[in-house]
């Protein structure tokens, strides 16, 4: 980083916090870092209006770090508890998610054992006041409610609650509670004997899901496993080393940080995993990040998994919280990560943050996410696994196995059902106003995946949706009733294009629709679990990859054979094969 940039940093500290530096002689430098005392001297007694010294200082801050990379920041105290309670894993409250539907507060799901649930709350109950304040019809956005509901632990809050079965409002008094952030969000047999469990972020307490999640797998006879990693932007590292050391032997490399104030640090595993044996799929893509990264570079490098999916995000700085005297805190970046096979996980930034915050972009208008042969590697350098196969850095992680981005069934219909809300506010409706119907008919998880079907009396409901939000217009006098009357009754762009439309989007339509009524009607589980069944090209390869042995183990023969030179944490002998790349 430029001379300049150090030094701005250095003149930010001390202006925000008034520290000095003490000379060592009479002959040294003047510490440029009092240029900007002086400036805000000048500013104070001079400056012709009343300014906000607190503002200038904050806006000084995030303009050095955010030169310095684009993942050093700057965190004020007041958003410090927020920022960290997605990775802590709780937080003080009441216990439901909940989604503001025609201005009114709708409980989407209460989770279970919270306080909430204790007291009796449900899924589609509608909030009318919070401590005998309206909170209905008055434009409260997510962070008004957020304020009201959340609070200390052992605090009360008193809601008021409309509800379809019964007249007039319902009175709770609920004690606040802590309430769990789950990272673990799904988890099921993909097919005999493999097991699927879906990580959304390296959190505190992703390491009690996931060992749940895998036991209750195994229970149901799960030797191999697919993790989900798409989406994932990382997390703790503590938590990440922990989730490898779960799969590997004694005394393997997991990942190690080095940078100019930072020595050379590895992370070893220490044979006390609980998954050591059977076959692992990670899945990846655009959006798996830091933590992620970590995982399966580590798991590729030991020849411990095969990856499926697109290159990963890139994103391999470490970085430090460091909390200053007002209680802010600066996440500095201290070093970098690299695998065991010494790639740097980092992708280049030089080029400014405007480019590396634009980077999905890029490789959409450059073909990368269609095609691995488009994507050139900055670094040139060959890297190797464990048993040899050749990887390369230069950014992220590339996985073995490649898989497009699908937008085969993309439709201008489609995408303004999604981008417009229309498909979530039809979905809350539909599960509101249908759910003691479809829970007489699909009491189960298992019942609703298996035998709910998006039919045609759901569609023209979806469509009748889309008219009251001007996504679809009809014709003047036009009155449609049934599924097929929309196509003759549609204005858009003329009849034939919504035909088109839809005949081109129709199992996506008819899959995201399913996915989220399954996951208002029981949780984000079963989103996940409809749509990976349905139009997730990437987890359909997944299941093919780690269901077809010969794929899986000529790509990884160490994985089978019992590695009788470590004595610990051998695998079971069965393989003994030249490493041999596979492409499809």
């Amino acid at each position: 980083m430029k001379n300049t940039l150090k030094l701005f940093l250095i003149v930010m500290l001390t202006g925000c916090f008034g520290l000095t530096f003490s000379q060592g002689n009479q002959d040294s430098k003047r510490n440029p870092a009092d240029k900007f005392t002086e400036l805000m001297s000048l500013v104070r007694n001079y400056y012709t209006d009343t300014v906000n010294e607190e503002k200038i200082t904050e806006d000084v801050i995030q303009k050095a770090l955010e030169d310095l990379d684009p993942h050093s920041s700057y965190v004020p105290a007041k958003d410090v508890k927020t920022s960290e309670e997605k990775l802590v894993g709780n937080f003080d409250g009441i216990g439901i998610s909940f989604q503001i539907l025609k201005d009114t507060i709708v409980v989407l799901e209460v989770i279970p054992s919270g306080p909430s649930e204790k007291v009796g709350l449900l899924a589609g109950d509608k909030i009318i006041k919070v401590n005998d304040t309206i909170v209905a019809g008055v434009k409260i956005g997510n962070d008004g409610v957020i304020k009201r509901l959340r609070g200390p632990k052992d605090t009360k809050v008193k809601v008021s609650m409309m509800r379809a079965s019964e007249h007039g409002l319902i009175d709770f008094t609920i004690t606040r509670g802590k309430i769990p952030i789950f990272s673990v969000t799904a988890a099921y047999m993909a097919a005999p004997g493999v097991g699927y469990v879906k990580i959304e972020r390296f959190a505190a307490n992703t390491m009690q899901e996931f060992i749940a999640a895998v036991e209750k797998l195994r229970s149901q006879g799960m030797h191999d496993i697919i993790l989900d990693l798409q989406g994932n932007g990382g997390g703790y590292l503590y938590t990440v080393i922990d989730l490898c050391n779960q799969f590997l032997g004694e005394n393997e490399l997991i990942v190690y940080t080095q940078g100019v104030h930072s020595p050379y640090y590895p992370y070893y595993s220490n044979n006390r995993g609980m998954f050591k044996d059977g076959k692992v799929v990670v899945m990846i893509d655009e959006g798996s990040a830091s933590a992620s990264e970590i995982l399966s570079g580590c798991l590729q490098d030991n020849d411990r998994a095969l990856l499926v999916g697109r290159r990963t995000f890139g994103k391999g700085l470490v970085q430090k919280p460091f909390t200053l005297a007002d209680g802010s805190e600066v996440k500095l970046t201290t070093a970098h990560y690299f695998t065991p096979s010494k790639r740097c996980i980092q992708k280049p930034y030089g080029s400014g943050n405007k480019e590396y915050r634009e980077d999905y972009k890029a490789r959409l208008e450059s073909g990368e996410l269609f095609g691995t042969d488009t994507f050139k590697y900055t670094d040139t350098v060959k890297y190797y696994t464990k048993n040899k196969r050749i990887e390369h850095g230069g950014g992220g992680i590339m996985p073995d196995f490649f898989v497009p981005y699908d937008t085969s069934e993309n439709s201008t219909l489609f995408n303004q059902l999604v981008r417009r809300g229309v498909e979530n506010k039809f979905c809350l409706d539909y599960v509101e106003n249908n759910r003691k119907t479809l829970m007489a008919n699909y009491p189960t998880a298992d019942a609703f995946f298996n035998n709910y079907t998006v039919d045609k009396s759901v569609l023209a409901e979806y469509w009748a949706a889309a008219v009251v939000d001007s996504v679809i217009k009809l014709l003047p006098g036009s009155n449609p009733k049934t599924f097929e009357d929309y196509f003759t009754a549609v204005k858009n762009d003329s009849a034939a294009d919504f035909a088109k439309d839809f005949a081109k989007s129709e199992g996506v339509i008819k899959a995201r629709l399913k996915a989220t009524i399954g996951r208002n009607l029981f949780d984000v589980g079963m989103f996940y679990r409809v749509i990976n069944a349905t139009i997730n090209n990437v987890y359909t390869r997944a299941l093919k990859v780690i269901t077809s042995p010969e794929k899986f183990d000529v790509l990884l023969p160490h994985n089978n054979e019992n590695d009788g030179s470590k004595g610990k944490g051998g695998r079971n002998e069965k393989l003994k094969k030249k490493v041999k790349i596979v492409s499809e």
